[in-house]
């Protein structure tokens, strides 16, 4: 049953001959098919990720391949759902760079001027605070769902701040209040309905943090970060933003009266000297 004994057909201008003096058949093993990405050669290992985050378990990894030895020309790569992620990621960070100019541009556009929403945003960095709070609690990963939730807190954590800023501004316009007194009536009574709407935006998400039902866990890191950030922006807006507000309305107050000032002393100077009359020495 040797291959290489088996004659081949005579066929004419052909002499007879065994396959075994042309060729040699040895066995060796080989893949069962050869993959290739942009025209070179790839070999695809598998795994699964159990009992730990994403990108704890790809920074172990790449730490261990690391310290092989490569030949020359050869690369080794993680793909799959972590290079998925890391797009998915760059893309959500364009949109929140987006969302944070958009929001920018509405307050400007609704308050006329351009320090007031400068002030309002501070409240979005400082919601990063209950974020990595309740992510850390709660043992949840930063994932993009997690990712979303920050898109949503840009538009959220503000309200409560343009609430409290468009009352101080209406009360010193209307009432004629100075800037101190203006934040202290508005802390007062802006108190409640701040309070009010963030609690029932609070209790609105637990149900889905809590990841009750088929699914939930999916969505709750959104839920845990939405939460986290709209009660520490909530103390953030109630205390930060209307001491920083004075401060900077103060500021540009006391900016103002020095250039009004100089203004008034420059004028005398620079008006043109009275003219006296002139007697007729003939007279």
């Amino acid at each position: 049953n040797d291959p290489t004994s088996t004659k081949p057909p005579h066929s004419r201008g052909f002499a007879r001959g065994s396959l075994k003096n042309l060729v040699r058949l040895e066995e060796r093993r080989g893949p069962m098919s050869i993959q290739r990405l942009n025209q070179e050669r790839v070999v695809s290992i598998s795994g699964e990720v159990s009992g730990r985050d994403m990108a704890g378990a790809v920074a172990d990894l790449q730490a261990a391949l690391g310290q092989i030895p490569l030949p020359q020309g050869m690369v080794i790569q993680v793909s799959g759902d972590f290079e998925e992620q890391q797009k998915a990621f760059g893309e959500l960070r364009i949109g929140l760079l987006l969302a944070l100019i958009m929001v920018y541009m509405v307050m400007a556009g609704q308050f006329e001027r351009l320090i007031d929403p400068f002030v309002i945003m501070f409240a979005v960095p400082f919601a990063a605070i209950g974020v990595l709070a309740s992510l850390h609690v709660t043992g949840t990963t930063f994932n993009i769902n997690s990712y979303i939730g920050i898109i949503l807190l840009v538009g959220i954590v503000v309200n409560n701040a343009i609430v409290l800023v468009d009352y101080i501004n209406l009360k010193m316009r209307e009432e004629r209040l100075s800037v101190v007194d203006a934040v202290v009536l508005a802390g007062r009574t802006r108190l409640r309905p701040i309070l009010m709407t963030t609690l029932t935006t609070v209790l609105a998400l637990v149900p889905l943090a809590l990841a009750w039902g088929e699914g939930g866990e999916i969505q709750a890191p959104m839920a845990r970060v939405v939460i986290g950030g709209l009660i520490t922006s909530m103390l953030v807006t109630l205390v930060l933003i209307p001491v920083l507000y004075a401060t900077v309305r103060e500021r540009a107050w006391r900016k103002s009266e020095a250039r009004e000032a100089g203004d008034a002393t420059v004028a005398p100077a620079t008006a043109p000297p009275a003219t006296a009359p002139v007697h007729d020495s003939t007279e």
